[in-house]
């Protein structure tokens, strides 16, 4: 009998404690399917579920179909949406503009000294996001940016001078002056209308993205690619604090762990990624890749910096923006 009502006791109290359960979260990113983040992230889902044993399912939205990124890192500041690896939206913070000033580095080294785990960007932008009641995991070194023209190249193509080329840039600021400075005429067009505004003659082209972003979504628009190596796409991997703090602290943890090794496969694979983008413009495309010399290179960032940097720091606050510019130049 008092084995039976301790049985009982025992059947009762475990009815009133909440069983561990599954925990599905939704991941977001910009590229199509079968995209290389689409891949990479794919593969990171099935790392988190290995690393888990199966308590963290993250499932894969491709192609924003979650919304545009600016409307995902909303969501995902107020828990809507899990997560998401996608660029930085600056209208939710115009700070954030730091994270793609153009001509902040000017090599693979110097990106990763910037961008990668202790880089001075890195720490200001996962700071940025804690504002924002998000959770930066990683960072996604993507490419250098180039400009991709659906006419064949100016002659003034290496030089800041005047091309009398209209191109699309995003709205944010720094890739208008940036057009500028380069001598193209800048036309901020939202990125669901880009496509149609090339192939429709509206613009000649494209500032913002780089060989696989034009690749993935102008490869039908794109006769001439010049790798001006405009600024460093760096995406980010986020997580709303809500989804984070509903997982197990060991869970928690075997998701920062996979989302560490995540970034750092990318570092290792990103320059070469973009050689290969680079390249399957010339060969499915039959584009043109125009090849610049380091000065012609030297040139239009020095412009760039000279134009673009003054104007965005006032925009970002001049105090708050040079400070970090002098942490950059340190690392550099």
């Amino acid at each position: 009998m008092k084995h039976t009502m301790l049985a009982t006791a025992a059947a009762a109290l475990m009815a009133l404690t909440p069983m561990a359960e599954a925990q599905d979260l939704k991941m977001s990113h910009v590229r199509p399917q079968g995209a290389t983040i689409d891949v990479e992230l794919n593969a990171f889902a099935d790392a988190v579920s290995e690393a888990t044993g199966g308590d963290v399912s993250v499932n894969i939205f491709a192609a924003s179909a979650l919304g545009d990124y600016t409307t995902v890192q909303e969501r995902v500041s107020v828990g809507a949406v899990d997560m998401a690896t996608q660029p930085a939206a600056t209208a939710a913070d115009r700070r954030m503009q730091i994270s793609s000033f153009p001509y902040l580095a000017g090599n693979w080294a110097q990106a990763r000294a910037v961008y990668g785990p202790g880089g001075v960007v890195r720490e200001v932008m996962a700071g940025l996001y804690a504002e924002q009641d998000i959770t930066m995991l990683a960072a996604y070194p993507v490419y250098f940016g180039g400009i991709s023209l659906n006419v064949a190249a100016p002659e003034s193509v290496g030089t800041p001078e005047a091309k009398g080329i209209k191109v699309r840039v995003p709205g944010i600021k720094s890739f208008q002056l940036t057009g500028e400075a380069l001598g193209y005429i800048p036309s901020p067009i939202p990125f669901s209308e880009a496509f149609t505004a090339v192939q429709t003659g509206v613009v000649d082209g494209v500032i913002g993205s780089g060989a696989e972003g034009y690749y993935a979504s102008f490869r039908d628009v794109t006769k001439t690619y010049i790798p001006a190596n405009t600024h460093f796409e760096v995406w980010y991997m986020i997580i709303s604090n809500e989804s984070l703090a509903g997982l197990s602290d060991e869970d928690q943890a075997a998701l920062k762990e996979q989302a560490a090794s995540f970034e750092a496969t990318r570092w290792e694979v990103a320059e070469a990624d973009q050689a290969r983008n680079e390249q399957r413009l010339v060969d499915d495309l039959g584009a043109t890749v125009v090849e610049l010399s380091d000065d012609q290179l030297a040139a239009m960032a020095a412009k760039a910096r000279a134009d673009v940097w003054p104007a965005v720091l006032e925009d970002v606050g001049t105090d708050w923006g040079q400070a970090i510019l002098d942490k950059v130049a340190a690392s550099n």
